[in-house]
């Protein structure tokens, strides 16, 4: 068999990072506590959350064009830096949002973006002695001109039933906690108006892995059931889709549908193009994982028919343009990138499907769309009577160290 070549990318100086000072692995865990926080978590989050400038309209209510153009409400950056710095964590104010910055002492460091807990950046230390950047982001134009960050780590989390609501974009900072030489944790709180639902996201740092961890609540005192829907897209970066490989997913069932679309989907403008009115590409992009759950007027999203078809392969090639949504699927599987020679393994937990997504492979090595999406997804939405929890993760390790 003829050797793999690829064109050698551009890569940018790193410094070598300091040593751990024990060798030591840190297991990975979920948190199972069945609560949001207690009443001094509750306090923090509420003045995290009051940094912020007021909003003037509730969550529940509609965007106006006028909303959407002028974005999200400045953080204070300075008031979170004096609350919270420390444990490894630092602060820096990114236009009308904060980037949170995680580094432990063997050179992992991580990026979150407040309010709307995009993660932007994971930059795993690896066994020749650098880091690497392992997701794959794009800034774009956004509502009104402004510009929008676009891929990375996004958790699509949805509540249907009394108008609906969404977390996203409306995440405050309760808590950072840790060190840098074991782990570091920030934990980001939102509640729906009323406190009728919360949510709850963890991201851990860990020497070997970056940790989402989630939980939804619908409160004691609701007078109804909620539906929850939730998926998480991790952008991650690739040479080519043409050199980029998925192991583990053979006799695994597969479903293809349409790319999820957020606020934060990177997708190809002729990706599989079709003529769309502009209304309807509206609300397909505003459903997020929820047009993966539920068909549209043309019959495209999942239903519960029978699957596509079963993966055959194990060592699935991601060359051509896919979307596909995997069940019966291993808990575990892994990315492989030949051209970068690097690997990504993901980790889920309280999610029985797997989303996965590549653009196709002609477009430019190491360029815009040189990037694969894979992540835990439901196909069945998640039925929270009043005074439940769900919880679910994904754990994106890294096997180089």
């Amino acid at each position: 068999m003829a050797a793999f070549y690829a064109p050698a990318a551009a890569a940018a100086p790193h410094a070598t990072p300091t040593p751990l000072t024990s060798s030591r692995k840190h297991p990975i865990a979920m948190c199972h506590s069945p609560k949001l926080g207690g009443a001094g978590g509750n306090q923090r989050a509420r003045l995290a959350a009051s940094a912020a400038s007021p909003q003037t309209r509730g969550a529940l209510a509609p965007s106006t064009a006028a909303e959407q153009a002028a974005g999200p409400a400045p953080v204070n950056v300075d008031y979170l830096a004096a609350e919270f710095a420390g444990h490894g964590v630092s602060f820096e104010p990114l236009g009308r949002s904060c980037a949170v910055k995680m580094a432990l002492s063997n050179g992992s460091a991580a990026h979150v973006l407040l309010p709307s807990g995009l993660v932007t950046s994971y930059k795993p230390a690896m066994w020749h002695g650098t880091v690497t950047e392992v997701l794959h982001t794009n800034v774009g134009e956004g509502p009104g001109g402004r510009a929008v960050i676009r891929g990375g780590v996004h958790v699509d989390l949805r509540f249907a039933g009394a108008g609906g609501w969404s977390p996203s974009g409306k995440w405050s900072l309760r808590d950072v906690r840790g060190n840098p030489t074991t782990s570091i944790e920030i934990e980001l709180a939102a509640a729906a108006p009323g406190n009728a639902v919360e949510a709850r996201c963890v991201v851990k740092l860990l020497p070997e892995a970056l940790a989402t961890e989630l939980s939804a609540t619908n409160s004691a005192a609701s007078s109804s059931p909620m539906t929850l829907s939730c998926g998480v897209s991790n952008h991650l970066r690739v040479s080519t889709p043409d050199a980029t490989y998925a192991l583990g997913l053979q006799g695994s069932d597969y479903r293809t549908v349409e790319p999820a679309l957020s606020e934060f989907s990177i997708i190809p403008p002729d990706y599989r193009a079709a003529p769309r009115q502009p209304a309807a590409l509206h609300r397909w992009a505003n459903k997020g994982f929820d047009m993966v759950l539920s068909p549209d007027d043309r019959g495209h999203g999942v239903s519960a028919d029978e699957p596509d078809g079963e993966e055959d392969d194990d060592y699935k090639h991601m060359t051509d343009e896919m979307c596909r949504i995997y069940s019966q699927a291993p808990r575990e599987f892994t990315i492989i990138d030949r051209g970068r020679r690097n690997s990504v393994c993901l980790q889920r937990k309280g999610f029985e499907e797997l989303y996965v997504f590549s653009p196709g492979s002609q477009y430019q090595w190491y360029g815009k769309y040189a990037f694969v999406v894979v992540g835990p997804a439901m196909l069945q939405p998640v039925v929270l009577r009043p005074g439940q929890t769900w919880q679910g993760g994904q754990y994106l390790r890294n096997p180089n160290l």
